[in-house]
């Protein structure tokens, strides 16, 4: 019974983290109008040097948006996001995924 009742409350404690880690789309959308710029209005860019974002998975645009912001990434686009992603906090970073992974 014991190993029950820890195994349920490792579990609660692992979901309850998890829907604080999500992100939130509708904010995300308010959030992304700076990303237009290079992205496009919509998260598909105009311009061939910069990525589509629409559609991209979550976990991948929150790892992509962190190591910007740690200044782990380089590229020719570094140079441009880093400053962005600097300003982002871990929430934001969440709500973007979150709408750019939902178009």
């Amino acid at each position: 019974m014991k190993k029950l009742l820890a195994i349920a409350g490792i579990l609660a404690i692992s979901a309850s983290g998890s829907a604080l880690a999500a992100g939130d789309a509708a904010a995300g959308k308010t959030k992304s109008a700076v990303c237009a710029a290079c992205h496009g209005a919509n998260g598909v860019s105009m311009i061939p040097m910069y990525p589509n974002l629409a559609g991209q998975k979550a976990q991948y645009l929150e790892n992509a948006l962190k190591a910007y912001k740690a200044g782990q990434r380089g590229g020719p686009t570094a140079a441009l996001m880093n400053p962005q992603a600097a300003n982002l906090s871990d929430q934001d970073i969440a709500d973007l995924a979150a709408y750019f992974s939902s178009l």
